[in-house]
């Protein structure tokens, strides 16, 4: 298989930017050559490499090249930086990882800020629920994500990171209003929730193991973490805090529903792709020993 770099490089771009119009500027050429170039490139493999969709979505096989190129292009990177030719010592090296919010607001930012700064690196950051970043590394959109999935991708390999530990809590008001008696199956199917987006399993998880049985709650959405925190200490629902986020917060601000309780643990990983690169190998090296600094022990 003999596959022409810049038509590897055109479908990376592709699936970047989302849309054919968006990689023709970021390559500075026509949509019309974009278009020209997947195709000569799905002909010569006798395979469909994207889906016309909006956003361009990578096919089964189309993730195998993606991720071909981002090999391509890491490496020579690399190599052009240790033979400093082009003047490439004084470029930047671009990662793309995937991050769950709540480690992206805690410990994350500070784990890869000196690594990027001490190796010139810029990372190209993908927020997703930890429970889906694995998806990412599969696709080839990320070549390393911090996942609650242990079972390695295909590729990968996997570093324990630690657990994050949740506790349900609720502002002072909001818990005196519905839980006069205590949170019991009774007072929790009653009580609003506030879930980071639907696909935030934790407080259900949470009311699973209070209850023994199925509880649907009123349901607040709010995504962001900032705002998330802000919706709970103002009284619109309870949710699974850090216990970072409660220690930080003022004495009587939250009110804890389950104190002395174990929380809800959620194990972290580290999965990068089994690839050499001083820039990957740079991230992982922080990012591990930040989160051992900073998570609980497994």
């Amino acid at each position: 298989m003999n596959l022409d770099r810049d038509l590897l490089a055109t479908l990376r771009a592709v699936v970047d930017a989302g849309t054919f119009d968006a990689a023709a500027r970021a390559l500075n050429v026509t949509p019309s050559a974009v278009s020209q170039r997947i195709k000569s490139l799905e002909t010569q493999l006798g395979r469909v490499l994207v889906e016309r969709t909006k956003p361009v979505r990578a096919t089964e096989s189309g993730e195998i090249l993606v991720r071909l190129a981002r090999d391509i292009a890491l490496l020579e990177t690399d190599a052009a930086s240790a033979l400093r030719l082009d003047g490439a010592g004084e470029g930047f090296t671009t990662v793309p990882l995937a991050v769950n919010a709540d480690s992206l607001t805690s410990w994350f930012l500070p784990a890869i800020a000196e690594a990027c700064t001490a190796n010139r690196i810029v990372v190209d950051l993908h927020r997703e629920d930890q429970d889906r970043t694995a998806a990412l590394l599969a696709s080839g959109r990320v070549m390393a994500a911090v996942t609650s999935q242990a079972e390695p991708v295909p590729g990968c390999s996997v570093t324990p990171l630690g657990v994050l530990v949740y506790h349900p809590a609720a502002s002072r008001d909001f818990a005196a209003r519905w839980f006069p008696g205590g949170a019991d199956a009774a007072s929790l199917a009653l009580a609003p929730v506030v879930d980071f987006d639907h696909d935030d399993e934790l407080q259900t998880r949470f009311l699973r193991r209070a209850s023994r049985r199925r509880l649907d709650p009123p349901r607040h959405y709010v995504s962001g973490s900032a705002d998330f925190l802000r919706a709970i200490e103002l009284g619109l629902g309870w949710g699974m805090l850090l216990e970072s986020q409660l220690a930080d917060a003022a004495p009587g601000t939250f009110v804890e529903l389950a104190p002395g309780g174990p929380g809800v643990r959620v194990p972290l990983y580290w999965q990068q792709w089994n690839l050499r690169s001083a820039a990957l190998d740079a991230v992982a090296a922080s990012v591990i020993a930040a989160a051992r600094a900073s998570l609980r022990p497994r």
